[in-house]
Parts: C-alpha cells; structure tokens; sequence
C-alpha cells in the first residue's frame, strides 16, 4: 500500500515515543505483577529454547571440530603426557584401593548410617543476558525433567550457581559472580568463615571474615552450607589477593566459559529432635541397698 512521505516520516518520529511508553508499561506492570511478569518470561524462555538450541548448536560443532583439529597437531606431546600421567595414576590406584578398604571398614565397625544419594539432571547451557540477573545462564531443562527453585548447579570442577526461576523446559541459573550472589563459604586453611559475593568479574570478592583470621592466599574454599538445599564441603575455589586487603575467590569452573551444568536437588531431611526429658525417676531402695549415685534428692 503507498504511503506519501509525509505520513511515513510522521509514523517514523512516533516509532521512539511508542516504544518508551511500551516500556514504562512493561516496568510498572513488572512492579505491579512480579509474579506474573516471571512467568510470562519463563513461558517465553520455554518456547524459545528449542530454537535458541537450533541456533547455537552448529557455532558448538564448529567449536568441537575447531579443538579436535587443533588436538590433531599436538599428538605426539598429547601421548607424551598421557603416559606420564598413567604412570603415575597406576601408583596412586592402589593407594585408592587400600585406602577405599580401609574406608569401608572402619564405616562398617562404626555401624556407619550413609547419607542418601542427591538426585542430578544434566543439561545443557544457553547464554543468557537477560532476566534480573547481570550474571545468569539459561538452560534447556525444567520442571519436566525435575529442576526446581534452590537446587545446586555445578559444573566440571565445582560449584557454580543455583536455580532461580523454573519453566517447564528450562531454567535459569544465578551465577555466583552475579551482585545478587551471596554465598556463605568455609576456608579449609585457615578453618574461618566468609561470604562469597559476586561483583560481575570472574573472581566473587571474599566479605565478613574475621578480622583476627584473614583468608590464606591459595587456600581452598568450600560452601559453608548455612543455606536450605546447599550442603557444606562442595568445592568452589581458591583464595588469591589481588591487593592487598582485598581477597577473592579463583573459582575451579570459570563462570564465563560454561557448556554443560548437572543441576543437583540436594533435598534436606530435618531430623526431629527428641522429647524434652522429665524427671528422672526415682528407684525404690530396698533395706540395705546402697543409694545411687545418680540420685536427684538433697537438701542443696
């Protein structure tokens, strides 16, 4: 249909004002409903993962072949090094088993109760630069498969985030270098206790340590598991200083560079604690039985 140029330049300066007043709309309603806002963007991130995979999955072949070409021309010092470390390995596999026997039998003489198995799903990551979050992946696996708000994502080498929102298909994952990341963590080293914060780097600072107890530079860190659904002792990374004063956390996974998550439903059992005990009762002596030394009665 022909439109004179006056009437098109007319629709192009109304173009800016309509988008600015869809958006205040957008924001209040977001502020009104933030139920509803959530899972309106939930339902859509439900519809547009099977194409976002579409999309993404020839840059991940490509990606893969680019590494296997480049593995290719490194073989022989690839071999080199894989023999060195199967020598070793061999050493270090019976020590594994003599201290895997050891293990079961001391849990054995102990009658030792085992703590259950956590629950996993794997899927796969989809970069995500939107939402509440700086810092936030998207991935294709939801209620379906069994995530749900609170459970544990790790990755390769540690932990890594947890699940904040759930669709039916996918869910998205709070990264812990995201500002919104508070994560109570454990200094294996030095035995002290921190929170690891996120600030939008690679390295989540190291806050509310004490002061008589500073964080030892290269020491481990493992959850602290104050927190519902997160146990303690998963593995996140080391300290380094990068001033002094000024600890962060090295994570062992690297926030930014992420391709596969195991999302873990680490479900806590609250153990109900006893009954509040009575008075001991009181043991009818017989004539010339001794009293017992455990006896309640006196005049103090």
């Amino acid at each position: 249909m022909p439109v004179s140029i006056q009437i098109r330049q007319a629709l192009e300066r109304l173009v800016l004002p309509f988008n600015l007043l869809i958006a205040i709309a957008i924001i209040l309603i977001g502020q009104a409903e933030p139920r509803l806002v959530q899972a309106a963007r939930m339902f859509l991130a439900d519809i547009m993962t099977p194409v976002r995979s579409i999309v993404a999955e020839p840059a991940m072949q490509f990606s893969f072949a680019v590494k296997d070409l480049r593995g290719a021309t490194q073989l022989a010092a690839e071999n080199a090094r894989l023999r060195a470390e199967n020598e070793t390995l061999r050493g270090w596999y019976d020590v594994a088993l003599s201290l895997a026997q050891e293990n079961e039998t001391l849990k054995t003489n102990l009658h030792w109760i085992p703590e259950s198995e956590p629950s996993f799903v794997t899927g796969r990551v989809i970069a995500d630069a939107g939402g509440l979050y700086g810092h936030a992946v998207l991935i294709g696996a939801g209620t379906d498969s069994g995530i749900h708000d609170g459970n544990i994502a790790l990755a390769a080498d540690g932990f890594i985030g947890r699940v904040t929102e759930t669709g039916h298909h996918s869910a998205r994952v709070l990264l812990i270098n995201d500002t919104e990341s508070k994560i109570p963590v454990t200094l294996e080293a030095s035995h002290g206790s921190a929170i690891m914060t996120g600030d939008r780097t690679p390295t989540p600072r190291l806050m509310y340590y004490a002061q008589d107890n500073h964080p030892i530079e290269g020491e481990r860190v493992v959850t602290g598991g104050q927190i519902d659904l997160l146990p303690a002792g998963l593995p996140v990374g080391t300290v380094h200083y990068i001033q002094p004063g000024k600890p962060v956390v090295v994570p062992f996974s690297s926030p930014d560079h992420i391709s596969i998550l195991r999302i873990f439903n680490f479900t806590t059992t609250h153990t109900e604690p006893p009954e509040a005990p009575g008075r001991i009762p009181q043991i009818r002596r017989r004539p010339g039985m001794p009293p017992s030394p455990f006896s309640m009665t006196g005049n103090g």
